[in-house]
């Protein structure tokens, strides 16, 4: 490999959505034009597998091995590749030695994570070399948290072309989706549990609402969270806790840490579930949260996760069927309000939301950082999709995703 001749290499592209992500990209972009991109594992039996599965068009297709026990392997990728993708989780046990490669080599990367503690251990660790070195790191680049980040990114736009000012009062609301789930995704669920058994401080550390933002940001005020079922009145519906609101909400207060926003010191930001008016939808939002604490009941009790894991959950490297990726959906919808004015915006997507369109959502990251921000439009650090990428990432959605991002009022 010689230096530099890739703009992106995909890390885990044998994961379940690695292999999403390695058919988009070769569907999007193929191997023939100006981008250059690699597969990257450290199997190279699948990796091969991977690449012809995508039939004889792919025989160019460069395939890499690396391993996260193996710093030497991830130096290699980082020395010769503009930006990293990576989806090998749980990030908490495999994410640090690449975190660490990218840094030290200047190199840019975006990944999956939901792990809100790793990103903020990460952060300590790293935040100052990334600045000295200039590796952009950017976590949280798939359904968490770029709907909900961009979401409100696209929102305070709206706003400030409507009123001039943006809004201190921000909800998101699920109004409907259809996905699976992955073996990938529990794995990381269940060693962020184990995580906070094993640790009472990280436990406590979890559970604030400003842990990614900036120190000195200044962030007392209160965060709404919906723990059950609530008549929301702006949206005339039941709503229920979502299950991806934790991490969306600290990248979201992240992203206002980092931003000069208006003249708003404090933001207040939630997120729901709509389950329908009257009482149909207040039995579906006493469902949603009956399940949700049933399954976290589940993971921190070790006897009844064992069982779980081993006749309930899927299995690392499984997931929604490819026709389930394709009948997936989403529909949010986010509202915005101050000084008794209000806006509001949908953010659409077309395919399975964890998978489908999360692959895209990376690839659409990765392609951003390669070709749109430049060293000199953004410095060293670590950044939050919104900050990163903001506008830019919206148009590349909008326009090659199959997600949309409206105003509706």
């Amino acid at each position: 490999m010689a230096s530099k001749n890739f703009d992106i290499i995909l890390f885990g592209a044998t994961s379940f959505v690695g292999k999403i992500a390695t058919r988009y990209l070769f569907s999007e972009i193929g191997l023939n034009s100006d981008i250059k991109w690699a597969i990257a594992g450290r199997c190279e039996k699948k990796l091969n597998q991977l690449k012809q599965s995508l039939g004889s068009d792919a025989v160019d297709l460069t395939v890499i091995i690396a391993d996260s026990c193996n710093p030497q392997s991830l130096n290699r990728l980082c020395q010769h590749s503009r930006v990293i993708l990576s989806t090998v989780g749980p990030y908490a046990l495999y994410g640090e030695p690449l975190i660490k490669a990218c840094v030290e080599n200047g190199t840019d990367y975006c990944d999956l994570t939901g792990e809100a503690y790793w990103i903020k251990l990460m952060l300590d660790k790293y935040q100052d070399k990334a600045q000295r070195s200039g590796a952009r790191i950017i976590n949280c680049c798939g359904f968490d948290s770029i709907p909900s980040d961009l979401g409100v990114h696209f929102l305070q736009q709206v706003a400030q072309r409507q009123y001039g000012h943006c809004l201190n009062k921000v909800k998101l609301r699920v109004k409907s989706m259809k996905g699976g789930v992955s073996g990938g995704t529990i794995a990381s669920a269940i060693a962020m549990f184990i995580a906070a058994e094993k640790d009472p401080e990280l436990r406590r550390t979890m559970s604030n609402p400003y842990l990614l933002c900036p120190e000195g940001s200044g962030h007392t005020i209160r965060q709404p969270r919906i723990k059950g079922p609530v008549y929301d009145v702006d949206f005339n519906s039941w709503s229920a806790p979502f299950v991806m609101e934790a991490i969306n909400t600290r990248i979201v207060l992240r992203s206002h840490g980092l931003q000069s926003v208006d003249s708003i010191d404090e933001l207040t930001y939630g997120e729901a579930v709509l389950t329908g008016k009257g009482k149909k939808g207040y039995l579906r939002a006493c469902g949603v949260t009956l399940g949700l604490a049933c399954f976290a009941i589940g993971l921190k009790i070790k006897p009844l996760r064992y069982l779980m894991q081993k006749f309930m959950l899927p299995k690392p490297g499984s997931g929604p069927s490819e026709q389930q990726q394709l009948e997936g959906f989403f529909d949010i919808r986010l509202i915005g309000k101050k000084d008794g004015r209000h806006s509001c915006i949908k953010v659409l997507g077309d395919r399975d939301p964890g998978y489908g369109c999360t692959a895209k959502m990376l690839v659409q990251a990765g392609l951003c950082m390669a070709f749109d921000i430049t060293k000199n439009d953004l410095q060293g650090g670590f950044w939050t999709p919104a900050t990163a990428m903001g506008d830019k990432l919206i148009k590349r959605l909008n326009q090659s995703a199959g997600m949309s991002f409206e105003a509706i009022n």
